[in-house]
């Protein structure tokens, strides 16, 4: 009695596998990448000219990381990373415009707490920022105070 129940619970256990496996196979329809994949990772310099792009020192401390649907930047006087939620990007051929989820204004009661360096420095305020791409692995602020030096893309080692 034990035996056939272990023969019917392993059929079934093959059965369901062979079921998931097949509903897996179907190719999943392809996700278009967004404008600003290309600047996705983390990034060093800005703050400060560009140093060590590989190893440790680079991808444990970067100046800003790009994600999906958040910016993340260092801050000078403190440890945890400025993150800004990303309302929309425009692409160019050569740069993006970030606009991000206003951080504070309109009576906000939180308007009060944010950091002064929430923003880039940029001249459109805290809520945009606007990323030059100077080469395959570097890129720019243009005329954001906060970030005046070329990023550079830290590397695998």
């Amino acid at each position: 009695m034990r035996r056939s129940i272990l023969v019917v619970a392993m059929v079934a256990a093959l059965g369901g596998s062979a079921a998931a496996q097949q509903a897996g196979a179907q190719p999943a329809t392809p996700r278009a990448e967004p404008p600003h994949a290309w600047v996705f990772g983390s990034w060093t310099g800005g703050i400060f000219p560009p140093g060590e792009t590989s190893g440790p020192r680079c991808t444990g401390q970067p100046s800003v990381i790009f994600t999906r649907d958040v910016v993340l930047r260092a801050s000078i006087f403190d440890v945890a990373y400025r993150q800004r939620l990303i309302e929309t990007v425009a692409a160019s051929p050569n740069a993006l415009e970030f606009r991000f989820v206003p951080a504070a204004g309109g009576g906000n009661a939180l308007a009060s707490r944010m950091p002064a360096d929430v923003g880039f420095g940029c001249p459109g305020g805290p809520n945009s920022l606007i990323v030059e791409r100077r080469g395959e692995n570097e890129i720019a602020f243009p005329n954001c105070a906060e970030f005046p030096s070329p990023l550079t893309r830290c590397v695998g080692n």
